[in-house]
């Protein structure tokens, strides 16, 4: 069940009824989309159902945004976003930034962990604009989403590679660490030709919506390799006997923190969102 009728990045046809409005007519059909869990239900046929909300339609690449401390790196969040990207087949990088301010060299042991995993990531800062042209040329001809979790700096990296847009860049509190919203709705601009740009609004948490908990592993790549090796075709890789996850993670071929990520999404796929 979808909660929203026309998304962002949608193509649309409508009638015009004056200059400044338009009454939507249809709504092509989408080549793919963004989406995550929304809000539950407080009435209905199905009460404490999940909807589904979609964040933008039609992406060719997600860059999944993170700084590295102000508010700290993030890893949980980064593997939702990654199952959200990879069950909707749409190619993605990752974003560290901030990296002006990482004094212990987080940042680069993070970036080695993903790339080790086979995904690309970008280590920039929008303050001193360090690897941001790097970034800049990898957008060229898509249209190109940003998301990540309020404060990480997504307005302040595209402002930094497109500076006449001027996004609005919000503080982070000196008391939670955490980001205080700046970008309240989703944003879609040209910056070049068939470039574009979607900067979304600064969310704390995401559920990726419509997998099944069978589903899962085939999202989390280091997977792959031990998936046909467990003794039941079921498994779900949590505490099923002869388990080949459970196994690999033991000897360290899979490693502790993606297991916890994977678990941790697997114990929020409800068995009642199918049927």
């Amino acid at each position: 069940m979808t909660l929203d009728f026309a998304s962002l990045g949608d193509w649309v046809e409508i009638s015009k009824i004056s200059n400044e409005i338009g009454v939507i007519e249809s709504i092509y059909d989408r080549k793919n989309y963004l989406s995550r869990k929304a809000g539950k239900l407080r009435g209905g046929l199905k009460r404490g159902r999940r909807l589904e909300q979609i964040i933008a339609s039609n992406i060719d690449k997600i860059y999944i945004v993170a700084s590295i401390i102000f508010p700290d790196f993030n890893n949980r969040f980064i593997d939702r976003v990654i199952v959200a990207a990879e069950s909707a087949n749409i190619d993605f990088s990752i974003v560290i930034n901030k990296i002006d301010l990482d004094e212990n060299n987080y940042s680069k042991n993070w970036e080695q962990f993903y790339k080790s995993i086979g995904y690309n990531v970008f280590r920039v800062s929008a303050k001193s604009g360090e690897s941001i042209l790097d970034l800049k040329e990898n957008l060229s001809g898509k249209v190109n989403l940003f998301w990540g979790q309020s404060g990480v700096g997504k307005s302040s990296i595209l402002n930094s590679m497109f500076p006449h847009l001027e996004f609005r860049v919000g503080e982070v509190s000196n008391y939670s660490q955490k980001g205080i919203h700046t970008t309240v709705t989703g944003e879609f601009k040209k910056v070049a030709e068939n470039t574009y740009i979607v900067d979304t609004p600064g969310i704390r948490e995401i559920d990726p919506y419509g997998i099944k908990k069978e589903d899962l592993s085939h999202y989390f790549l280091e997977f792959n390799p031990f998936l046909q090796n467990c003794k039941f075709s079921t498994c779900n890789h949590d505490h099923e006997p002869d388990c080949a996850i459970i196994d690999a993670v033991e000897k360290g071929e899979i490693s502790i923190e993606r297991y916890q990520s994977y678990l941790n999404i697997l114990n929020t796929i409800e068995d009642d969102m199918f049927y």
